[in-house]
């Protein structure tokens, strides 16, 4: 029995996955939807109760590949280091001007600047959210695409990301609630 106990600690300790630290804690609204969202392959956008945009996408190669893309097209050019932590840090809102001292900074730093960060511009004059979606649908196109905006979010900011959405035609993707009990099935008498 002793010997399963162990078998047992030491599978889940080697097969655990441990989240990264979220830049900004979410209060995602219920819904009765039972679709499940896919468990790789995502990219999340996520909308605070502040109205700020933060992107996310899994795979480290796809996230340095995203990543050059946008230092060709705003002309940043980043070190190795920085791209190696790019590509395993969580989401991120930082405008590209202030990315690479975002990498730069260490955990800490990071903590304080994603604070104080208005997040990744989605106005019509700086809308770099389009570019992070156009790249990545580039570089993954088998990815799905999935919004997580907070409960308290004003809706003219989900509102202008989904048509950011739709303007770089990712006309699908999953809005992500939490699951709340459906209405109950009215007898027959």
């Amino acid at each position: 029995m002793v010997d399963l106990a162990f078998l047992l600690v030491t599978f889940f300790m080697l097969t655990t996955k441990f989240r990264p630290d979220e830049p900004v804690i979410v209060d995602m609204p219920s819904s009765v939807s039972e679709i499940p969202l896919p468990d790789k392959n995502v990219f999340l956008i996520t909308v605070d109760k502040d109205g700020r945009v933060f992107y996310n996408v899994e795979g480290q190669q796809i996230r340095t590949t995203i990543l050059e893309k946008m230092a060709d097209r705003y002309k940043i050019q980043f070190t190795p280091q920085e791209i190696k932590r790019f590509s395993v840090l969580s989401s991120f809102g930082m405008p590209m001007e202030t990315m690479k001292a975002y990498l730069d900074a260490d955990e800490d730093g990071r903590k304080k600047m994603n604070l104080a960060t208005k997040g990744i511009p989605i106005d019509s004059t700086n809308n770099q959210l389009s570019d992070w979606i156009n790249f990545g649908r580039h570089a993954g196109p088998q990815y799905n695409m999935a919004i997580r905006g907070d409960g308290d979010a004003d809706l003219p900011t989900i509102k202008r990301v989904i048509s950011i959405l739709q303007d770089n035609k990712a006309n699908r993707f999953a809005l992500i609630t939490n699951l709340e009990g459906g209405p109950e099935p009215e007898k027959k008498k």
